[in-house]
């Protein structure tokens, strides 16, 4: 932790309906991550960039978001924090498609100012998503913090965060290393192939160049790849496919069916093509999900790869 005063400060103007906090929930793991948190309404995030380590803060005043960086990437963070905070997200044509369903119109009016984040940064993603991988989010959140907790670098600035491990740090790793977080060879071994080709990861120009390089990585596949591209590259158009309850959801919620496969999912996003992603983040923003049979099942468990 180095620093009390800002290296870079930037003044945004949202527009009036944008809410803070829930636009950049998705760049919090738990509220007590290690490397970002909202405290008194404002956003923490500590990071790599291309510039070095950095932490941002966003500081909602009336009628302004207030960016802070510290660090040596202060100025990088500074300078995209509008893309992380949401307000580069192009909602263009979303409230046409939305009225092809009344939920979907009602929730698209109600949360407006729900944006969501482009960070810019491929791995940090890529170190949660694969985490994510076909256990329970309680276990991913684990195995993450304890790993970054492992790799322990303290980030820049006055909140006392920590950074994300460097991609050589877990490419240099031994796939054994991970065990004692809970992680076992498969996942270890897929992080530790993505860390060795995260530069080669970072340098994407878009999210469909960033799917077809996270996918060519052996244990990636298209659940992965969407939970990365959907937060780095804000992408509105990222679906999960492959999420044990995300089809399950968005059948219940558009058909009232209570189970789906990708298949019926896929169906019945169509309408939404640009912005079938969006639709999923405003089905788990309002906390809908489909009935359960059976054994209680966690949310977001048994995700494919």
């Amino acid at each position: 932790m180095t620093g009390t005063e800002p290296n870079a400060r930037r003044v945004l103007r949202p527009p009036a309906e944008y809410r803070l906090a829930a636009s950049v929930r998705p760049l919090t793991f738990t509220p007590n991550d290690p490397c970002a948190r909202i405290v008194d309404g404002a956003l923490w995030w500590a990071t790599r960039t291309p510039a070095g380590p950095a932490t941002l803060t966003l500081r909602p005043e009336p009628g302004e978001l207030v960016a802070e960086g510290y660090g040596p990437g202060a100025e990088w963070v500074v300078e995209r924090a509008d893309a992380i905070a949401g307000l580069r997200d192009d909602l263009t044509g979303f409230a046409e498609l939305a009225v092809a369903h009344p939920l979907v119109n009602r929730l698209a009016r109600e949360h407006r100012g729900m944006r969501m984040p482009a960070t810019g940064l491929v791995f940090p993603r890529v170190l949660r998503a694969v985490y994510s991988q076909k256990v329970t989010g309680k276990e991913a959140y684990r195995a993450y913090s304890a790993t970054v907790r492992h790799f322990r670098e303290p980030a820049p600035g006055p909140m006392p965060l920590l950074l994300p491990p460097e991609p050589a740090a877990i490419a240099a790793a031994p796939y054994w290393v991970f065990h004692p977080f809970g992680v076992e060879q498969r996942r270890a071994e897929t992080l530790r192939r993505a860390a060795a080709v995260a530069e080669r990861l970072e340098r994407s120009v878009d999210a469909v160049e960033a799917t077809r390089r996270l996918t060519a990585v052996a244990g990636i596949g298209p659940w992965t790849a969407a939970e990365v591209v959907r937060v780095a590259y804000g992408d509105p158009d990222a679906v999960s496919v492959g999420d044990y309850h995300v089809p399950n959801t968005v059948a219940w919620a558009l058909a009232g069916e209570p189970r789906a496969d990708d298949a019926r999912m896929l169906a019945l996003l169509e309408p939404f093509r640009g912005h079938r992603g969006r639709v999923c983040v405003l089905l788990e923003a309002v906390g809908i999900h489909a009935p359960k049979y059976g054994p209680r099942m966690p949310i977001r468990s048994f995700a494919r790869f």
